[in-house]
């Protein structure tokens, strides 16, 4: 049995460096390239493995290399893969990256096979996610198969709604915790997005759901749970790549949520998780192990 099921996507990421990101239309060179395996759901899952906890993923790729790529490292991360289905007529998904010199980036993502997974595809793994202490999921798939996900569950229902979408109607009486950050946070009460630690936290009070941790980089986090806004500062680290420091978050919080911790307790472990995958380049190859994160000062 697993301690985290996470039901999302599965990708290969290429990512380019730059001085600075470009504008529409414009062209900059860049400083250099790189590909790793990523998807926000496999990141999650990967980094929920290297903090300890067992972690199944489901989720589907293309009959391609790039798929089988992504299966042997989740193998190797000791992540069961049984959810894991293969899709002979779509490629594996596709990311590209733009990183800054201040660790900023920005990333289009295609989907392919994520794109054509069902709700149906999850009846094998119904057990799992139904056991599960937490379920974890994003919105690189498909709306009804996320909702379907969380009907499934009995345990914690921790909902990253990246990338920003109209989420289907009754999706949210399942969710235990919503986990936005300011863009996303914007896009679900209707805002544009706050500028400021106030205006998030007054945002926050709006969200559809009684829990919500809004990630907001290197200002930390703000909680709110039981009608009470708690902002957890980050610690100080030279960032270098904020890829994937999104994902350890939410496989962080997950983490703590799945062994006890109040919410206010996960958040500052995830914010520290955070940080410290924003000090390496990279998506996968920057999440760290639960030792690495415990080294933080």
């Amino acid at each position: 049995m697993a301690d985290i099921v996470v039901v999302g996507s599965l990708n290969l990421d290429t990512t380019a460096r730059v001085g600075r990101l470009p504008t529409p239309g414009e062209t900059v060179l860049g400083t250099g390239h790189s590909t790793d395996t990523g998807g926000k759901g496999a990141n999650q899952a990967v980094a929920a493995a290297r903090l300890g906890r067992r972690v199944a993923m489901i989720g589907r790729v293309g009959d391609d290399d790039n798929g089988r790529r992504i299966a042997e490292v989740l193998n190797a991360e000791g992540i069961d893969v049984d959810g894991v289905t293969v899709d002979d007529t779509a490629p594996t998904g596709l990311a590209f990256i733009t990183v800054d010199v201040d660790g900023e980036n920005m990333i289009v993502v295609s989907p392919g096979a994520n794109a054509t997974l069902t709700a149906n595809d999850l009846v094998r793994s119904a057990g799992l996610i139904g056991s599960a202490s937490v379920v974890l999921l994003q919105l690189e798939i498909p709306l009804e198969v996320v909702h379907h996900a969380a009907g499934l569950a009995t345990g914690t229902v921790i909902l990253n709604p990246a990338p920003a979408a109209d989420l289907p109607a009754g999706l949210l009486e399942d969710v235990a915790v919503l986990v936005p950050n300011r863009t996303e946070l914007a896009a679900l009460v209707g805002s544009a997005p706050a500028s400021t630690i106030p205006e998030v936290a007054a945002q926050v009070d709006l969200l559809p759901v009684g829990a919500g941790v809004v990630t907001l980089g290197a200002d930390g986090a703000l909680v709110r749970s039981g009608g009470t806004t708690t902002h957890v500062p980050a610690p100080a680290v030279h960032a270098v790549d904020a890829t994937a420091a999104g994902d350890a978050f939410c496989a962080a919080l997950a983490d703590a949520l799945s062994t006890g911790a109040d919410l206010e307790q996960a958040t500052e472990w995830a914010v520290r998780v955070g940080a410290v995958t924003a000090t390496v380049r990279g998506a996968q190859a920057s999440l760290p192990t639960r030792d690495a994160v415990l080294r933080l000062r």
